[in-house]
């Protein structure tokens, strides 16, 4: 489906078209995207938390049920849906983002080694619930100062490269994650956890402050004064928006629920096998998603649609496959389209929304807003898949997650045109 002129020239509604003036960065900042190189590195152990292995802690060295244990991981998600849209509207605000990055994941590094440590029930959901609450400080944090540090004509670049950093940080620290537990036992984990933690919150404090333009990291194209800033009411207006993050949560509401399913399967199809075949499809998966996030990144900077497109077909394809054999060679091999599309998605979505709010000064509170529906329609997903699972078997599940990844796409299609300042007939202001 095509857009006219017309059609493109309303993003957003009713807003006077702005000039954007030469903000754009052209200095070099080598030395901060170096050491924001290192932030989105350290972080991949970091922005989830310790999650499955915590569960493994709670139910093995603890002898919680499994219901306690996933209450557990419950509370870090309710901190973190309440948490991303004031923390987006604060990071919007806020000129202490290096700080503000610094201390989540230093919270991070306190809770993650306190948890080994907790001593009933309450304290350990109690720091769950605000580790789930900090870590809504990181994604916004970094979208920020990447935009305040390059601009938006190298945006896709540097979105690129968070994304490329952030997936071989995971593969590294997979690796890290089985030597700490071979040589520091149980605890070792959580101490890794922490250590990366702290050199996430080292490398940011080594970002420049001075190459940071505040009012472009929140999306202005002026000063952040209240007469250049949207309301919250005027941005929820915008169609293409709304659009669009309707799209993307019925793509995370398909995705979520893949994985955990193919881990049920795999599980009960080789038991003794399952968690190595697990570490085996995520390792696999983060490979990949290191050289698609980079040419995800080039390709977006020709139009975001296009690529974005891709992203959102492979989903369904994915989950079609999984119903079609038992073997655990090819449901492995299979994960290499989970790194295709989760890598897409990483570089794209972010491109796509700085240039639906570019001039808004809304920026991160869009973000916020939009993980928080993400988080919502995740959650809802493993319950609804496994309501079906349960009556029907895993390909009723896999079918049911595919369907909805061919709604997610063509709504995307129908509903959301180009954004590519380069590709739409006038800035999206």
């Amino acid at each position: 489906m095509s857009f006219s002129d017309n059609e493109v020239a309303e993003l957003p509604l009713d807003r006077p078209l702005t000039i954007a003036h030469p903000e754009e960065k052209t200095t070099s900042t080598r030395w901060s995207e170096r050491a924001l190189d290192g932030v989105t590195f350290f972080l991949a152990d970091v922005a989830d938390g310790l999650g499955p292995f915590l569960v493994i802690d709670l139910t093995s060295r603890r002898g919680w049920s499994s219901s306690d244990a996933g209450i557990a991981l419950a509370m870090m998600l309710v901190g973190t849906v309440l948490s991303q849209a004031f923390v987006g509207a604060w990071i919007d605000r806020t000129r202490y983002k290096r700080l503000a990055i610094s201390v989540a994941a230093a919270t991070v590094a306190m809770t993650s080694i306190a948890l080994y440590y907790a001593p009933d029930r309450l304290s350990v959901y109690s720091l769950q619930f605000i580790t789930g609450a900090v870590v809504t400080v990181l994604p916004p944090g970094i979208a920020a100062i990447s935009l305040g540090l390059v601009g938006r004509d190298r945006l896709a670049k540097r979105a690129g490269r968070n994304e490329a950093c952030f997936h071989a940080g995971n593969v590294v620290s997979a690796g890290v994650a089985i030597a700490a537990v071979q040589y520091g036992g149980a605890s070792g984990v959580f101490y890794g956890v922490a250590a990366m933690a702290i050199a996430s919150a080292i490398s940011a404090q080594l970002i420049r402050e001075r190459d940071i333009d505040h009012q472009l990291a929140r999306g202005a194209d002026g000063p952040a004064d209240e007469m250049n800033i949207m309301s919250i009411r005027e941005l929820l207006s915008n169609r293409h928006l709304l659009w669009f993050v309707a799209s993307v949560v019925l793509f995370h509401f398909a995705n979520a629920a893949m994985l955990p399913l193919v881990g049920q399967k795999v599980g009960r199809l080789h038991p003794t096998e399952a968690p190595k075949l697990m570490a085996i499809c995520i390792i696999v998966a983060q490979i990949v998603m290191v050289p698609v996030a980079l040419l995800a990144s080039r390709g977006a900077m020709h139009g975001r649609r296009w690529v974005f497109l891709i992203g959102f077909a492979v989903l369904p394809i994915r989950g079609i496959l999984y119903t079609l054999t038992d073997s655990s060679t090819l449901l492995i091999a299979n994960q290499i389209l989970d790194g295709i599309g989760a890598g897409i998605f990483g570089v794209v979505a972010l491109l796509v929304m700085a240039d639906l709010t570019r001039g808004t000064g809304r920026f991160n509170f869009a973000q916020g807003i939009t993980a928080t529906a993400i988080g919502l329609g995740a959650a809802a997903s493993n319950s609804i898949t496994g309501i079906i699972v349960d009556r029907a078997g895993y390909n009723a599940g896999f079918w049911f997650l595919s369907l909805v990844a061919v709604i997610a796409l063509v709504t995307f299609a129908m509903t959301v045109p180009e954004v590519n300042t380069e590709k739409a007939s006038v800035p999206i202001q």
